[in-house]
């Protein structure tokens, strides 16, 4: 995987305030569609807006970042003179968010508004990403610093927010309209952790019985997915309510197995991608098609 989204190493103990101990349900129903970049074996989507419109990466290895508008045009976004770029955020104004690699090996975050790239590195920095971006032009993110520690940032116009205490270790990976935010840290003994932020409040996240919990995306009607672990390693994605505190495992079928869940939109469709039974990562898209009561 490509996002650097494991590399936490330092306690966040100062999250678990409200950790969530609801038992999981499989109440949602998706109809899931795979998205592969034509002539490709790797391809990961991201985010996805209301529009449907998703942010991308290909190839795994270069410079390929995308936007797709469904059925299938890929468009290619690049960050200039980079030699990889990944676009993983899409606000509902069309700008992405994302991150670039130049070609001393340094990554930066971008903000990418129809064609006009901003570089968005938190001061005395040089390894950055942004993972996330609001409809009001607020990102969400994380630096590392020289000890290879992760530090979770909201940031807007070039003013960045640390989240946490000072020392934490974390990286903040989506945020709604309202400015609530998920990510995700790791503990003293090394277990993944996602996390809520509403205002000052930070609750836990952790799907039932796993020791391994990202949260990864949430939406404006208190929806959030991610990914987790199960006691055998395989690998799934889950939907969790807000208002509910209920966790759903979710799967594509194609990679029941290893699926992760990146991003999702108001109208239930969620992006993500899993691996195949030939060993390739594809994309796809979910939406759903009939809830339970």
């Amino acid at each position: 995987m490509k996002l650097n989204r494991f590399a936490l190493t330092l306690a966040m103990a100062v999250l678990a305030v409200g950790a969530i101990s609801a038992s999981a349900q499989t109440n949602t129903v998706f109809a899931f569609k795979t998205l592969i970049y034509p002539g490709d074996t790797f391809t990961q989507t991201l985010g996805i807006n209301n529009a449907g419109t998703i942010a991308g990466y290909h190839n795994g290895n270069v410079n390929s970042g995308f936007v797709l508008t469904l059925p299938k045009t890929f468009v290619t976004e690049n960050y200039p003179k980079a030699v990889q770029t990944q676009v993983i955020g899409i606000n509902n104004n069309g700008k992405t968010a994302g991150f670039y690699v130049d070609a001393a090996g340094t990554n930066h975050g971008f903000v990418d508004t129809n064609g006009s790239f901003s570089t968005y590195d938190y001061p005395g920095t040089t390894f950055n990403q942004l993972l996330g971006l609001n409809d009001g032009g607020t990102g969400v993110g994380y630096y590392q610093d020289a000890e290879g520690n992760d530090h979770a940032y909201s940031t807007k116009n070039h003013k960045f927010t640390l989240l946490g205490a000072s020392g934490v270790s974390s990286q903040a990976t989506g945020i709604d309209n309202a400015g609530d935010i998920v990510g995700f840290y790791i503990d003293t003994a090394g277990i993944n952790h996602g996390f809520l932020l509403i205002g000052s409040t930070y609750t836990t996240l952790d799907f039932p019985q796993s020791t391994f919990t990202q949260a990864l995306g949430i939406n404006n009607l208190q929806e959030v997915v991610g990914t987790y672990t199960d006691a055998a390693g395989n690998t799934h994605g889950f939907l969790y309510d807000i208002t509910t505190a209920v966790f759903e495992p979710v799967n594509e079928p194609n990679g029941v197995d290893s699926t992760l869940i990146n991003g999702i939109n108001d109208n239930g469709q969620i992006v993500g991608f899993y691996v195949d039974s030939i060993g390739n990562t594809d994309g796809f898209i979910g939406t759903i098609v009939r809830c339970n009561p």
